[in-house]
């Protein structure tokens, strides 16, 4: 049976077993989302990547604009407007994924953590996988979300490949393509029994997972050259 797990209203559905315990009462969500907004195109011409500088190292993130084009539109409007910078990584599950995107994880109380947002919902772009290092956006449940739309700003990325997610149904926007190790050392922190209980299960690690800042920048910067048939560099 799959559980769901709620980020207030928001949900990851959760593989039984291990992470059957991730599962919140459902009185602590909120009513259900305000119908899809519609984003605004993105304005940077080509393919593009977001710089997360964390307090666990830097995470790019390559965005899937083909695949998901109104999220990526989303998640580059709230970088622009400095929406992350400030918060916090607020739930993170070993062997499963870290959780942020609050704005609620801004201030000193981990108890309001997961149910924050811009109060509007993206709709749904189901259609890559969960692996590991894929970016994908948290969301309602299916009873008061059939058309499974995206939370407007909260997005986990995976640390394993994750089949009940897939299975479950939910937008994947972009992979990381430079920095699991700093998102290894994040949901690390999931094994400190000092940090508070994160709602739904794991850990709320706080500034120890802060996003200092985010920003876009062309994917060209983050590839690697290519290289030609005789081994030199293009």
């Amino acid at each position: 049976m799959l559980r769901f797990v709620t980020t207030g209203a928001l949900v990851l559905a959760l593989a039984h077993g291990a992470h059957a315990a991730g599962e919140v009462d459902s009185a602590q969500a909120k009513p259900a989302a305000k119908p899809a907004a519609k984003v605004a195109a993105s304005q940077p011409a080509g393919p593009m990547v977001a710089v997360l500088e964390t307090t666990q190292g830097k995470v790019v993130i390559r965005l899937a604009e083909a695949d998901a084009p109104k999220t990526c539109a989303n998640f580059k409007k709230l970088v622009r407007d400095k929406f992350y910078d400030g918060t916090c990584f607020h739930r993170v599950i070993s062997g499963f994924m870290i959780q942020g995107g609050d704005p609620n994880s801004k201030d000193a109380d981990p108890a309001n953590d997961g149910i924050g947002g811009p109060d509007y919902t993206v709709p749904a772009e189901i259609k890559l996988k969960h692996v590991r290092g894929a970016v994908a956006t948290a969301r309602q449940g299916d009873a008061v979300n059939p058309t499974k739309a995206s939370s407007g700003s909260q997005f986990f990325i995976d640390v394993a490949d994750l089949k009940s997610l897939d299975d479950g149904g939910y937008t994947v926007f972009g992979s990381v393509i430079s920095g699991m190790d700093a998102v290894d050392k994040i949901v690390a922190l999931s094994n400190d029994a000092s940090l508070p209980t994160a709602g739904g299960g794991g850990r709320n690690p706080g500034k120890k997972a802060q996003i200092l800042k985010a920003s876009l920048e062309p994917l060209s910067k983050w590839e690697k050259p290519a290289e030609s048939k005789t081994g030199q560099t293009k």
